[in-house]
């Protein structure tokens, strides 16, 4: 049976990348030595990083002032690395959820926090808007999409200070103007490679303005000057990443991929809104295309385990909502095909006519 794999992360990633993959650990492009025994400092795993970095650079359209680099330890890790080295006096955060929360948690342990704007009042269902930024603060941190949630920040916003954005969940699903950012961050296991990799991408010259000692292994202008290399990088999961930019640089790149992504999260929300056993979780301007959240309507919430293990023994992996949330999630990230999307809700449709008679 196929499985469709809706899972939030560590989430599906291209065929073509994980073949690939597969066959580097046995040997990497003809070398004789697989991937995970080479030497992060050979010629041929340098060439795997520059690639990489290059990729990033194309798909995004990053300008000139910016650099690339990736690093270990997960966008967890970077929520203290960022007021490390950024936050001097003090810092602005937008709470859109769990993972916002946890970053404006590490960056109180450096200075003064400002919650510049949430939707917590009802339970993280929108994205804040309208909201005054100050101009006396070092940075303002959003977080672009909320995998627990289901929402999604869906244009880029006009900051007049730095912005620093976590885009674990929606990096390279929509085209980005990285020239309103500062910088840029996220885990690689949902949209570009397997978990143990993180991606940072910073415009140079917002480093080096605080006035604390930053150790070495947390100081961005190290991991900048030596590309990656200034300590053994998580090898297997940047060549992945770059598999899988090859990949969706040979589909037509984000451009292409936004219209694809609009399509598949426009099917499985077109039948939650037909369907009646189901609604959204999230207000309909703010629905994220990326995480895809909804419950069972009232009168139907004795369903839940049951719509689970059916949705399962059909092939479907993944489905279950976050603990904190519940309800169900369907993670529909670059790599899971219009196919995928259009047979959830075929079930959904099967399910609606076998418990509504």
């Amino acid at each position: 049976m196929k499985k469709h794999n809706f899972s939030a992360g560590p989430s599906i990633l291209p065929q073509v990348a994980v073949e690939n993959a597969s066959k580097a650990v046995l040997d990497f492009e003809g070398t004789g030595l697989p991937l995970i025994c080479m030497s992060h400092r050979s010629k041929e795993f340098d060439n795997v990083v520059v690639e990489t970095e290059q990729l990033f650079k194309e798909l995004l359209n990053i300008p000139d002032g910016y650099k690339v680099f990736f690093v270990g330890g997960g966008a967890s890790t970077q929520f203290f690395h960022i007021p490390y080295n950024l936050l001097e006096k003090k810092a602005g955060y937008v709470n859109t959820g769990v993972w916002a929360k946890k970053a404006k948690k590490e960056a109180n342990l450096f200075g003064e926090v400002v919650e510049v704007a949430t939707s917590e009042d009802k339970k993280f269902s929108y994205v804040p808007k309208g909201y005054s930024i100050p101009t006396d603060i070092d940075y303002l941190h959003i977080t672009t999409n909320n995998t627990i949630y289901g929402t999604e920040l869906h244009e880029d916003i006009d900051c007049p200070v730095n912005l620093v954005a976590d885009m674990s969940s929606d990096i390279f699903s929509r085209p980005v103007d990285v020239s309103k950012y500062a910088m840029i961050y996220g885990g690689a296991q949902k949209n570009i490679g397997p978990a143990g990799a993180t991606f940072v991408i910073v415009r140079e010259d917002i480093l080096g303005k605080v006035s604390r000692p930053i150790p070495s292994m947390v100081d961005y202008r190290l991991q900048v000057k030596n590309s990656s290399m200034f300590n053994t990088p998580p090898v297997f999961p940047i060549y992945v990443i770059r598999e899988t930019l090859k990949w969706l640089k040979s589909i037509g790149g984000v451009e292409e991929m936004y219209k694809i992504n609009k399509k598949k999260a426009g099917v499985i929300y077109d039948e939650i809104e037909r369907n009646p056993l189901f609604k959204g979780a999230a207000v309909k301007e703010d629905r994220s295309l990326m995480n895809i959240t909804f419950v069972l309507n009232e009168g139907f919430e004795n369903l839940q385990e049951t719509f689970l293990e059916e949705s399962k023994a059909a092939g479907m992996v993944g489905l279950k909502g976050h603990r904190l949330v519940g309800g169900f999630r369907a993670s529909t990230y670059n790599a899971l095909p219009l196919e995928s999307a259009e047979a959830l809700v075929k079930f959904m449709q099967e399910f609606e006519a076998k418990h509504t008679k």
